[in-house]
C-alpha cells in the first residue's frame, strides 16, 4: 500500500450502490481517493464522512459524464491535479422495460453510460496511469453479459462491451505497468426497491443476492493480485455457463417479464 501513498484511486458512480461501497473499502485500505457522481446525489456528504472516519485525502466531482464536454473536463481536471494509480469504472444503468415501450432517452442513457464513459474515461486517464509504476484499471461488467435478456435487451449487450473492452485493452497493455480486470457482479441489495424486484424473482435469484460491501472487498483483493477476470459469485456463473442458451434466455425473459407486470 505504501508504494500508492502519494497516488489516487478514482471512483465512478460513487454516490450510491457499489460505487460508495469501492470508496469505504479504498479508505478503510488507507487509500487516497476521488469520487465522481451525478449532482445532487449528497457527494460532497459522502466525502466529508469518509476524511473524517479513515483519514484519507478525497476529492469529489459532481458532473453528467456522458455529457462529451463534461466528460473531457473531468478527465482533464483529474490529469492536471492527481497521479492515478487505480481507476474503478463502475457507474452504470440498468433496469427492466420491454423494448418497444422503453423511450429513446432510456435506451441512449444506459450505453452512454455503460459504453461511452467506460471506454472514453479510460482513454482519457490512460496516459496518467501509464506514469505510474503500477496502475490497475477495475471495470464494472454483469453477469448478465453471460446472456441475453428480453425485457432488458440493451443492458446485458452493454456489458458485453464491457466485458470485451476490458479483455482487449488488458491484452494491449500487457507489457506495461497497468494491469486491467474486469467484474462481473450479479444482484446486490443496493436498495430497497432493488431487492423488492430480486425476490419477485424466486429463490434462486435471491439466493444469488450479494452485498455491494462484499463485491468492493473481493474485487479489490483479487485486482491486486491481476485477476483479469473476476466472479465474485460463481454459483450464479456456474448456472449460466451450464445452462444452454436455447433454455435460459426463455427462462430468465419469463422471469423478468412476471416482474414487470406484477
Amino acid at each position: 500500500m505504501s508504494d500508492f501513498k502519494d497516488c489516487f484511486a478514482l471512483v465512478t458512480g460513487a454516490s450510491q450502490g457499489l460505487g460508495r461501497a469501492f470508496a469505504v473499502e479504498l479508505a478503510k485500505r488507507g487509500f487516497n481517493i476521488i469520487l465522481v457522481s451525478l449532482p445532487d446525489e449528497a457527494l460532497p456528504e459522502v466525502a466529508h464522512n469518509l476524511r473524517k472516519q479513515f483519514g484519507v485525502k478525497v476529492a469529489c466531482y459532481e458532473s453528467d459524464l456522458t455529457v462529451h464536454e463534461n466528460l473531457l473536463a473531468f478527465g482533464n481536471w483529474v490529469n492536471l491535479n492527481f497521479d492515478v494509480f487505480l481507476l474503478i469504472n463502475n457507474a452504470g444503468k440498468g433496469g427492466s422495460q420491454s423494448f418497444i415501450e422503453a423511450s429513446a432517452e432510456y435506451l441512449n442513457s444506459i450505453i452512454q453510460l455503460n459504453v461511452k464513459v467506460t471506454s472514453l474515461l479510460t482513454h482519457q486517464l490512460l496516459p496518467n496511469l501509464l506514469r505510474q509504476e503500477k496502475a490497475f484499471v477495475l471495470n464494472v461488467s454483469s453477469l448478465a453479459a453471460f446472456t441475453p435478456l428480453g425485457y432488458k435487451t440493451v443492458y446485458p449487450a452493454s456489458k458485453v462491451f464491457v466485458d470485451y473492452f476490458s479483455r482487449g485493452l488488458k491484452e494491449e497493455l500487457k507489457k506495461t505497468g497497468v494491469m486491467v480486470s474486469v467484474v462481473h457482479p450479479g444482484a446486490m441489495k443496493t436498495n430497497s426497491e432493488i431487492i423488492r424486484r430480486i425476490h419477485k424473482q424466486g429463490l434462486m435469484a435471491k439466493l444469488c443476492l450479494q452485498t455491494p460491501e462484499r463485491v468492493a472487498a473481493a474485487s479489490l483483493n483479487r485486482i491486486l493480485l491481476n485477476k483479469k477476470q473476476i466472479s465474485v459469485n460463481p454459483v450464479s456463473s456456474f448456472v449460466l455457463k451450464i445452462i444452454p442458451l436455447w433454455i435460459r434466455l426463455p427462462l430468465l425473459s419469463n422471469i423478468i417479464k412476471r416482474e414487470l407486470q406484477s
